[in-house]
């Protein structure tokens, strides 16, 4: 299991929400490429990095931040927020980014998600799969899909995503600690390389998940206020598991 550190970005700033909501942000660094190069040197291999002003659709604020995470740390970085067309897909691309989020999209244009599927490879592509109270959320969290996410996995399963990150939105930014009983069902449901996100307090919640007695183990979690708070230390997480 490999651990992600998160960086949200808005407006240039890395922040963190509670429960998704925009109107409760706590803004950690206006310069988030020095967190990223903190992350890289104390062992992560991967980035979580999400815009959050593209998911709510509006495009390019975090760009000169997105960029300058590229070009100042070696890390690689899997990106979400605001991934709905062709030439954004090919944009990231063409700058280095490892991973594309496809959240709502998903829901909204499967063709997306196929195009993202025959052009980059199973392993490039992550669903991101965002449920409160089992509905999934579209939009930034700001929409109702009318979608239960066990049935959005299934059709996931049949279009053969391989990548899927699961958030119960209720945990997320609470450091109230992970939906444990959502993904052992999922990875005992599910063929996914599952990464789980939301509600990360401490390396005993690192531990507990590590040690799912699943079908699938899971494959990585991503924390961001745990890290930002001072109650994970990302080396220690590292080299615990």
């Amino acid at each position: 299991m490999i651990i992600i550190p998160a960086i949200d970005l808005l407006d240039n700033c890395a922040v963190r929400l509670f429960k998704g909501q925009y109107e409760e942000k706590k803004i950690y660094s206006s310069e988030p490429w020095k967190l990223a190069e903190g992350f890289s040197k104390n062992g992560a291999s991967l980035l979580h990095l999400v815009d959050l002003n593209g998911a709510r659709n509006q495009i390019g604020i975090n760009e000169d931040s997105i960029l300058k995470i590229r070009e100042t740390t070696s890390i690689k970085v899997q990106l979400g927020g605001g991934i709905r067309d062709k030439e954004k897909l090919a944009y990231y691309d063409k700058i280095g980014i490892h991973r594309f989020i496809i959240g709502t999209a998903a829901i909204t244009n499967p063709d997306l998600l196929k195009h993202a599927l025959d052009t980059y490879g199973k392993d490039r592509v992550v669903v991101a799969v965002d449920a409160r109270d089992g509905i999934v959320k579209i939009a930034g969290w700001e929409k109702d899909s009318g979608i239960r996410y066990p049935d959005l996995l299934a059709n996931l399963a049949k279009a053969g995503i391989k990548h899927v990150i699961f958030t119960d939105i209720a945990q997320d930014g609470t450091l109230a600690g992970p939906n444990i009983d959502a993904y052992r069902e999922i990875l005992d449901s599910f063929p996914f390389q599952l990464i789980a996100s939301g509600g990360i307090s401490s390396l005993k919640d690192l531990m507990d998940l590590s040690s799912l007695n699943t079908k699938i183990p899971l494959y990585g979690v991503i924390t961001g206020k745990a890290l930002y708070e001072g109650k994970l230390d990302l080396a220690q997480a590292i080299s615990s598991l």
